[in-house]
């Protein structure tokens, strides 16, 4: 599953139109269209990791559809994972942790972000519009003892989450029970399709279910998608 917080974002000032003519010699509307070309700038997004494998850290599809979607849509991206210890390493063929093995957070996480990766000690919200935590159990072993949706519910009470549906329904939502969670936390739990997003227009959070439901992998994509988008939208940018 993948949660996301949007930090306050300020907004750049317009500037005033000239109404006399350049050294130049532009006229005032073609000053005007050189300023309306000036492009947008870009959200400027931190992606929170938390090691490399679904069992021990990030979901590694979640994490990539993310950065492509962040890409189509034109936002700057910062990957940020803490520098300590995982809990302990899960052999993936197995299931089962691997005895004796020891890995670091920041260290396997930079296997997601080509190298390209700045210790969580480092993350400031002041430079950053929003930031955007990937599912997989690390979240819950390696971050804050929660997975994304209900690492949300934890810091901001009352929050509107979601991590799909309520029931199992024949094991097409395996962790089904995560909304029970997420509302003994005191949050606000919202039944939502895997391909959909919630916003919390309050709270400024976007969550969407991903793996949470047990389905086709372009559904989880699109899901994704529907997030990222919404909180590209929250920047304003």
């Amino acid at each position: 599953m993948a949660a996301v917080r949007a930090l306050v974002a300020s907004r750049l000032a317009a500037a005033s139109a000239f109404t006399s003519l350049s050294p130049g010699g532009r006229t005032p509307s073609q000053r005007a269209a050189l300023h309306l070309s000036v492009p947008r700038p870009a959200a400027r997004v931190a992606l929170v990791l938390s090691g490399c494998g679904v069992y021990d850290g990030t979901e590694i599809h979640e994490a990539s559809a993310i950065l492509v979607h962040l890409s189509r849509g034109g936002a700057e991206v910062q990957i940020f994972a803490p520098d300590v210890p995982q809990m302990h390493v899960i052999d993936h063929t197995k299931g089962q942790p691997s005895e004796g093995e020891s890995r670091n957070v920041l260290t396997e996480s930079a296997r997601i972000a080509r190298g390209k990766i700045t210790d969580l000690a480092n993350l400031s919200a002041a430079n950053h519009d929003a930031a955007i935590f990937p599912g997989g159990f690390g979240a819950a072993k390696n971050l804050l003892c929660c997975i994304a949706p209900v690492l949300a519910a934890k810091v901001l009470r009352g929050i509107e989450v979601t991590v799909g549906h309520e029931q199992e329904e024949g094991g097409k939502w395996p962790y089904a029970g995560t909304a029970e969670a997420i509302k003994a936390l005191g949050a606000k739990h919202c039944v939502k399709e895997v391909v959909e997003a919630h916003v919390d227009q309050k709270n400024k959070v976007v969550t969407t279910p991903a793996f949470m439901c047990e389905t086709a992998l372009h559904y989880i994509h699109d899901g994704i998608g529907a997030m990222v988008r919404k909180v590209l939208e929250l920047t304003g940018k």
